[in-house]
């Protein structure tokens, strides 16, 4: 690992296929676009099959997680992922619509993006807006990670001690704190 280099989390879920593939090779391809743009994988979680969010919004998911390196900053890399996305022929329709790939870039390192404020801003946006409002710049760490067990248990593969910055909890304390209605109906796929 070279020193210039930062390190990521990432999200990956897919439930819509590209023509005749399915979001399981998706997924696995996604994560070989990864490299090509220079993208180091460090770690991989197994696939994950979880319901859709909200629940009943679509087929259900393939999830994945992966820690990462790279000689970008935060934003260069949300770059990169928004055009492996485009590869993917993802589409924006609507918050929280079926798509063949989402990557999400969950955390740099323990830094808050692009300030403590703005980051609580939308840690504490309400439910109702969350459909609505999209934030205009970075905001990191992920300001829904700790709600989701579709992002946090992929990620007990790979990194259960990371700590959120803010909360400063693992990544194993925040899927222990979920409610298990979030957590049943998750299935290893590989």
């Amino acid at each position: 690992m070279s020193q210039n280099n930062n390190i990521f989390l990432v999200a990956l879920g897919s439930n819509m296929s590209l023509g005749v593939t399915q979001p399981i090779e998706i997924i696995k391809n996604a994560i070989n676009e990864l490299i090509k743009f220079d993208i180091n994988l460090i770690s991989l979680s197994r696939l994950y099959e979880t319901p859709a969010f909200p629940e009943g919004s679509g087929p259900n998911f393939i999830n994945s997680a992966v820690k990462v390196e790279a000689n970008y900053s935060p934003n260069e890399i949300l770059q990169k992922l928004h055009e492996i996305e485009q590869k993917f022929d993802r589409k924006r329709a609507s918050r929280w619509s079926a798509r063949t790939l989402d990557l999400d870039l969950l955390a740099f390192e323990g830094h808050v993006l692009p300030s403590r404020k703005i980051f609580q801003q939308w840690f504490n946006l309400p439910i109702s807006e969350q459909k609505q409002k999209i934030p205009h710049e970075l905001v990191l760490p992920h300001p829904r990670m700790q709600d989701r067990a579709f992002v946090l248990f992929p990620l007990l593969d790979i990194e259960p001690k990371w700590t959120h910055p803010t909360l400063k909890k693992t990544v194993l304390q925040l899927y222990e704190e979920l409610p298990n209605k979030e957590k049943k109906n998750i299935q290893i796929v590989q």
